[in-house]
């Protein structure tokens, strides 16, 4: 199966470029709110949105979909909770597995279910080996998926777990403090990671500051994800596109 979109990423990273990918969660816009975040993704050059959360109540995922596409040229990727966030509206979907949990559920069982539905849409899908890390505080994540995430003084646990999902031929790292952390994933390590696998690797939770945007891409991150800033913040994108930019020129 063709990866247009994951194969597009991989180049950049393989071009030693660094990405800044865009979450949306539909229970935190609305049309004016995201009228606002897309207009500056547009103009801080952002590479990809994610559109999901661990877990949906007010909101649409489909009509957010739509106003997107309505807005932005930039691929969709779903970051779906459950199996339950699923939408053919979108041009991809992260196929997750919280390789970090002891939750047989969230590591293969949602993903049996998902995957005949998935067999009958374009979604473009790519595995990815999900890693929760301690954020300080419980996330949302961390309670809905029943898990304990990854220690953050441990970032062998955290490589090791990487290496597994490499071996298991899983195409992306995703490294994730979770929504509303108070601490990013430390650039410790975000780096051990970095030495055991060479698959794409996504950093996301608590970056809410330049410095640490750049620690994690320093440390190693190709792309790092926000959310929760940009809802509070639009003009963060235009900092964070900056500094993108500064360190692949």
């Amino acid at each position: 199966m063709e990866k247009p979109i994951y194969q597009s990423l991989k180049t950049q990273q393989k071009e030693g470029n660094k990405m800044i990918a865009l979450l949306i969660d539909p229970d935190k816009v609305d049309e004016a709110s995201l009228e606002s975040i897309l207009a500056k993704a547009k103009e801080a050059v952002v590479d990809l949105i994610l559109v999901g959360g661990s877990l949906l109540t007010d909101g649409d995922l489909g009509k957010t979909i739509q106003s997107i596409k309505s807005q932005s040229t930039l691929p969709i990727i779903l970051f779906p909770g459950s199996v339950s966030q699923i939408s053919t509206q979108a041009d991809g979907i992260l196929y997750l597995s919280l390789l970090s949990s002891r939750n047989a559920e969230m590591i293969i069982g949602q993903q049996i279910t998902a995957a005949p539905y998935l067999r009958k849409t374009n979604l473009e899908v790519i595995s990815t080996a999900y890693l929760l890390v301690d954020s300080g505080k419980q996330t949302t994540a961390s309670y809905m998926s029943n898990s304990n995430p990854i220690p953050a003084n441990k970032p062998e646990i955290a490589a090791s777990t990487a290496l597994a999902g490499t071996y298991f031929g899983m195409d992306i790292i995703y490294l994730d403090g979770g929504s509303g952390a108070e601490k990013p994933v430390p650039a410790e390590m975000i780096s051990k990671v970095k030495d055991y696998t060479e698959q794409l690797l996504f950093v996301g939770g608590g970056v809410n500051t330049i410095k640490k945007a750049k620690d994690a891409f320093t440390a190693g991150a190709d792309i790092v994800v926000v959310g929760n800033r940009i809802e509070e913040d639009p003009n963060f994108l235009i900092e964070l596109g900056n500094l993108k930019n500064s360190i692949n020129n």
